[in-house]
């Protein structure tokens, strides 16, 4: 496999799973979630990621999100289960998960907390990739994961059976151009910002979108990369604008959160929005009054309604 064997581009978000009061799974508020991303034009989802909050999810709850999430798939919407674990076993379960469930790949970090090496990195993904048929999207997530793939590690994944992309949430712009420049004729590449140089990069045929989070600003995002393929060089700009109000509002270069967390600041914008993200899971917690206000002014101040949290 490689770039060509799939057709990923534009904006696929990792999106939030919402869970009741109580701490359930909440499949029918995931359904209405996912119905209005649809209605949004994204141009695909990442389950379970980050935003996803993987951590707390039961492999038998992960596997039930990768089934519902699978019937949304289309020709215009990608769906990816993020199979993000400690273990290659753990991870090789979980990616026979995406495969039962008809998903169209897999995102995988290294294994978090452990700060693996270079050989160990290596050794994890040639696992999960010898043992699944199912496209695999590399992450590399320095502030998840305690470490940061370089370059060079970075292309001897690529020649993997089954990596067929990267997205790369460096917050380091050189490096991502290193990576952008030396893999982006092997494997798709993910991270471009949304801003003016963003646009101007992809305007002249490089990078294959944005793997951003939650997608709460709605079609404004996907936009983005529409007016690209169009060559509207200027309402691009316009929509990466919006875009980049979230991230200076809500969330210090390196994407952590300037307040409370980044699932529920994310869970907040949707439900203000009107759409059913339900409640963060142990150990995170909800926003304070004064945090979900945060969050209200900057989408006012960007002209969307809003209504009250539940």
């Amino acid at each position: 496999m490689d770039r060509s064997s799939v057709n990923w581009t534009g904006y696929i978000p990792a999106i939030t799973t919402p869970f009741s009061q109580t701490g359930a799974l909440d499949l029918d508020a995931f359904a209405e979630q996912m119905s209005w991303l649809v209605a949004e034009r994204m141009h695909g989802v990442i389950l379970a990621g980050t935003s996803g909050e993987w951590f707390s999810l039961s492999s038998e709850e992960r596997a039930s999100l990768f089934a519902a999430g699978a019937a949304f798939r289309s020709d215009d919407l990608v769906v990816i289960g993020a199979c993000n674990a400690f273990t290659a076993a753990e991870a090789i379960a979980h990616a026979h998960a995406a495969e039962r469930a008809g998903l169209d790949g897999i995102l995988l970090t290294p294994p978090p907390y452990v700060v693996p090496n270079r050989r160990e990195i290596v050794a994890f993904y040639r696992a999960v990739s010898d043992a699944t048929d199912i496209p695999i999207t590399v992450y590399n997530w320095p502030r998840g994961c305690v470490v940061d793939m370089g370059v060079e590690l970075l292309d001897e994944l690529a020649d993997l059976e089954h990596v067929v992309a990267v997205k790369n949430s460096t917050g380091d712009f050189s490096a991502f151009l290193d990576g952008m420049y030396r893999l982006e004729s092997r494997v798709r590449y993910f991270g471009l910002p949304s801003s003016e140089l963003g646009a101007d990069l992809a305007l002249l045929g490089h990078g294959d979108g944005l793997m951003g989070s939650g997608g709460v600003l709605g079609a404004d995002q996907p936009d983005f990369w529409r007016a690209i393929a169009a060559g509207d060089r200027a309402r691009a700009i316009a929509l990466g604008e919006r875009d980049r109000v979230l991230m200076l509002s809500w969330f210090h270069p390196d994407y952590g959160a300037q307040f409370g967390n980044q699932q529920a600041i994310m869970k907040t914008a949707l439900k203000l929005r009107g759409v059913p993200a339900g409640y963060v899971r142990d150990p995170l917690l909800e926003l304070t009054a004064e945090e979900v206000d945060r969050v209200a002014r900057t989408l006012q101040g960007l002209g969307i309604e809003t209504q009250p949290v539940p």
